[in-house]
């Protein structure tokens, strides 16, 4: 009998895949689909697990740092800078004009790129038409096929994984499904992404925000990331300032700026306030009653919905992940996604994809949580599971380093030898610890105490030196971004940002002064 597990079975292909139509048709497995792995389930080394999840941990860090620099460069990158106090600075091009400036960006076919050609195909249930030959728009077309080509063309491969729930929570609610773009320009469709300002998971969610629409936030367990969850909250969110609002258009300006600024942006346009549309967010952007942020947001929308329906004219070859399929199994204590993996006879990763929510691999302890696993391995976990002995739930611990630590001071601490943590963390560098470092403790086999837990450190964000700049500096411009000067003096994004002690998190203001770093040569 299984006593400490229950068994919900999710049945999620059949909608998900009615959701992508022909892009994950055929009868072979579309690739990146998330299935058990055999393999042996016997117990296997401690510190082997211990170091897949590190390395894990550290490549998913990787590249949502790799999201996060495209995302960054979102916020004005190269695109013109408007101008201008109150007044219209961007008025939408129009005529010949359209033409000329499409063909200009795309070539011959400029017209047809831009969503001009005869033929009724793609359809849209936001309102793409009126506004695709907004010039802002047309800049972002270019950026996402240029600069940010490679980057937008795997975020583009995991609109598979997700597309079909997220319309169909959408339509639920009476949203249009295509604000599923969203999660284009808020994240990248990464649930691990996290933003200067602390916004987190695939829909950018502030922990304030999260909490108030339902998702937990703890050391533990971070909701955020969970990308159903998420969607659920993100959906409500977006349906209520809808209502508020009256439009989609800003609907989508206040899930970016907050609907205080909206409202206060529409109140000071002349005329009725109540009679308000999409076309009201054009208005409030021509006179800059808004972000310069957030008056780019709906172009970016309307330029990656665009492209997300049509992406062969644009250039690019798609390849989408398949969509996620799982059971669900109740895990009443502690328990590591390594240890639910070998149950389930799958990889860490796939556990990993599964419940990208649970922060530190480790469900929390002295806490009932559900936890997804392959589809058709719910009832063989939970049996599993169920006889499974207390002292094998855990292979690890993490260990967060605080400030004097050293390496042998840790391994005291968990009565463990240095030798061991060095085997699960090959990448750690033991005479240059970080504070606030994420060090993987082997346990072997011991039951884990609650006090055993460091708690993770908040996270910092440095802002640069405003000291006077110097020959080898450069003091920052409004509406500059690192990589914009990075690409001006010719050095990498991540030469400049270890030159100055940054990380993509930092802060830079107009005014503060970047040291620049010589060019390496070919050979450096």
């Amino acid at each position: 009998m299984i006593r400490n597990a229950r068994v919900r079975l999710i049945a999620l292909g059949a909608a998900l895949g009615a959701g992508l139509g022909v892009a994950c048709g055929g009868s072979h497995p579309p690739s990146g689909a998330v299935v058990p792995v055999a393999h042996d389930s016997g117990a296997a080394p401690l510190v082997q697990h211990a170091d897949s999840i590190a390395i894990l941990a550290a490549q998913a860090a990787q590249d949502s740092a790799a999201d996060q620099r495209v995302l960054d460069s979102l916020h004005g990158p190269r695109l013109r800078a408007d101008t201008g106090t109150g007044q219209p600075s961007t008025p939408p091009i129009k005529g010949e004009e359209v033409e000329r400036e499409a063909v200009r960006l795309f070539g011959p076919e400029g017209r047809s790129a831009i969503g001009a050609a005869p033929s009724p195909e793609p359809t849209f249930d936001i309102d793409v038409s009126s506004f695709a030959t907004n010039r802002r728009v047309l800049e972002y077309l270019e950026f996402f096929q240029v600069d940010s080509r490679d980057r937008f063309e795997i975020w583009l491969s995991r609109l598979g994984r997700y597309q079909g729930m997220i319309r169909e929570r959408l339509r639920a609610k009476g949203l249009p499904a295509d604000l599923l773009y969203l999660t284009l320009i808020e994240s990248g469709l990464s649930n691990t992404a996290v933003s200067r300002a602390r916004a987190v998971g695939m829909w950018q969610f502030m922990a304030s925000t999260g909490r108030l629409y339902g998702l937990t936030v703890d050391p533990w367990v971070d909701e955020r990331r969970d990308p159903f969850k998420a969607t659920e909250a993100a959906v409500n969110y977006l349906a209520d300032l809808r209502q508020r609002l009256g439009s989609v258009y800003l609907a989508a300006a206040a899930y970016n700026a907050g609907v205080g600024r909206i409202e206060r942006g529409i109140d000071r346009l002349p005329g009725e306030p109540d009679s308000v549309d999409d076309r009201t967010f054009f208005q409030l952007s021509d006179r800059r009653y808004l972000r310069r942020e957030t008056r780019d947001y709906v172009p970016k929308l309307i330029a990656a919905s665009l492209i997300a329906k049509q992406p062969e004219r644009y250039g690019f070859h798609v390849d989408p992940l398949a969509p996620l399929v799982f059971d669900e199994i109740t895990v009443p204590d502690a328990t590591g996604l390594d240890v639910i993996a070998r149950l389930a006879d799958t990889t860490i990763a796939t556990l990993l994809e599964l419940n990208p929510q649970f922060v530190r691999g480790v469900t929390p302890p002295s806490r009932s949580v559900v936890v997804r696993v392959p589809r058709g391995r719910g009832t063989i976990v939970a049996e599993r599971y169920d006889s499974l002995p207390v002292t094998s739930r855990i292979t690890f611990v993490d260990h967060y380093v605080s400030r004097g630590q050293t390496l042998s001071e840790i391994a005291q601490r968990y009565r463990v030898s240095v030798a061991m943590i060095q085997s699960a963390n090959p990448r750690l560098t033991a005479r240059a610890l970080r504070v606030g470092e994420r060090i993987i403790i082997p346990m072997s086999g011991r039951v884990v105490p609650a006090s055993a837990w460091s708690v993770p450190p908040e996270p910092r964000y440095r802002r640069v030196s405003s000291t006077a700049a110097s020959s080898g500096s450069h003091r920052i411009r409004r509406g500059e971004t690192a990589s914009t000067i990075a690409r001006r003096y010719g050095v990498s994004l991540t030469s400049l940002l270890n030159y100055n002690g940054l990380t993509m998190g930092s802060v830079l203001r107009a005014g503060d002064v970047l040291k620049i770093p010589e060019k390496c040569s070919a050979t450096c």
